[in-house]
């Protein structure tokens, strides 16, 4: 039936706490069940305690605080290739990438190289600088639906604009999303929006009018009859269908290609405008994002994380004759101070360049299937209920038996095995997001040899659980 989106979402159960004991300074604590070394977390443990009286919550951003996994946050201190330090020394193998922009890994040095050179000239500009030039000219050449693309400093910025755009253009308010679907935290878009939201448990935001939510419809992912109802319910009314082509924030969710087709007839059938959200698979599942994978080419794409190589940014691009809408080319007005900031283009510049060569989404690829393939087989080895997928350098799995298709199934995932699992995991040196509700992502530092050692530790936690 048809899904009228107001400020109420679905609560999801957090995982229940796991509150390992933690060692001492500068020691490992022993698994007595098998003699393995396990970190331990002494400063970590105090600079979180003085963070919690500092910031809400002890962090800058909700899903890094380790609500859903028990336990609290290590705290980094370095990062280099596929790997990170905390600042009790502890090594870990990477595999939350920095939520996804960390695609050649960290601090890769002709990356470094070209942002300290960029800086000896400045931080920021506040000014066009032909370095802006030289990344959309990229951006426009690598994926399919961009003919020109306006950069800002965020995916949730990026998303903001996009809206905004596409009510412009159409001469619409409403606008269908998906359960699960996560675009940024703007008052529109916190409505059964996964990720963070879903992490913590909460139905949407305090602090959300309901006028802000009432013009946005929700559909259930990979229904394409759920999408079918709302444009008919809602004739001539819906702006844009939004979506994230390959779900990353309600864990990892691959579409059906006939969804995805459908959909891209339903919004040309009924003159709305068709939005790949690409914040988190732009250049991370190709070069040309999701649209290039899957071949189904929307009208507006937003992007970000990769595209600024490490450094803040965010855009959104689409045909010509839509973003021209923009200001000041047009009335639709956005802005922002640091938006082009000539550190991120750089990074970004540098990142895709590399990105461009041949061969390197079919190797994420092939590393992301063996992770992936060698994780679902330890926990079938220990009889776990598990499923898991990959497209490119992007994947995840499920404590549940499969497939997950929608963010529904997903909540039925086991959230207390997730937990500690996690905890597990991170005590013998791999880190991964910190919620069942997370993607994963490889990078080009990753080897086969940290894959095995990680299936290896997999295999060893998945008899423990």
């Amino acid at each position: 039936t048809m899904k009228l989106a107001v400020a109420t979402a679905f609560l999801v159960g957090s995982a229940a706490a796991f509150a390992p004991a933690f060692g001492t300074r500068g020691t490992s604590a022993l698994n007595v069940a098998t003699g393995t070394e396990t970190y331990s977390f002494t400063k970590s443990e105090e600079i979180f305690a003085e963070a919690k009286e500092l910031m809400p919550g002890g962090v800058s951003s909700p899903v890094r605080a380790f609500k859903s996994v028990g336990g609290n946050p290590v705290v980094f201190d370095r990062v280099k290739g596929a790997y990170a330090w905390d600042v009790d020394e502890n090594k870990y193998i990477d595999y939350v990438g920095t939520w996804g922009p960390a695609i050649l890994g960290h601090a890769d040095d002709d990356v470094l190289d070209a942002v300290k050179a960029t800086m000896d000239k400045g931080t920021s500009f506040g000014a066009p600088c032909p370095l802006e030039n030289e990344l959309a000219k990229a951006v426009i050449d690598a994926v399919p639906s961009v003919e020109m693309v306006r950069f800002t400093n965020s995916g949730t910025e990026a998303c903001m604009g996009m809206i905004r755009l596409v009510r412009a253009f159409t001469d619409r308010e409403k606008v269908i999303k998906f359960e699960g679907c996560y675009h940024g935290h703007a008052d529109s878009f916190l409505v059964q929006a996964g990720s963070g939201v879903a992490t913590l448990g909460l139905p949407d935001s305090p602090g959300v009018p309901k006028s802000a939510t009432q013009a946005t419809y929700c559909a259930e992912y990979n229904n394409l009859e759920s999408v079918k109802e709302i444009l008919e319910a809602n004739k001539d009314e819906i702006a844009a269908v939004i979506l994230e082509p390959v779900v990353g924030n309600s864990g990892f969710i691959k579409p059906d290609k006939e969804f995805l087709e459908g959909i891209r007839k339903l919004t040309e059938e009924h003159g709305a405008l068709l939005v790949f959200d690409e914040v988190m698979t732009g250049f991370r599942v190709s070069y040309g994002g999701a649209q290039q994978y899957f071949g189904i080419t929307p009208d507006i794409t937003t992007m970000g994380k990769v595209i600024g190589g490490g450094l803040p940014v965010g855009a959104y691009g689409g045909r010509k004759d839509i973003m021209e809408l923009v200001a000041p080319a047009g009335p639709m007005y956005q802005a922002g101070t640091l938006s082009g900031n000539p550190l991120a283009m750089t990074a970004g510049i540098e990142t895709m360049k590399k990105l461009s060569e041949p061969g390197v989404y079919e190797e994420l690829e092939r590393k992301a299937k063996m992770l992936v393939d060698g994780i679902v087989a330890a926990a079938k080895k220990y009889d776990h209920a598990i499923c898991g997928d990959y497209a490119g350098g992007m994947f995840g799995w499920y404590f549940v038996d499969g497939p997950v298709k929608n963010f529904q199934e997903a909540t039925k995932a086991d959230a207390d095995k997730f937990g500690k699992w996690h905890r597990m995991m991170l005590e013998r040196g791999v880190y991964l997001a910190p919620s069942m509700y997370e993607a994963g992502f490889m990078s080009m530092s990753h080897t086969d040899e940290d894959i095995e050692k990680t299936i290896a530790i997999a295999d060893e936690v998945l008899s423990q659980l």
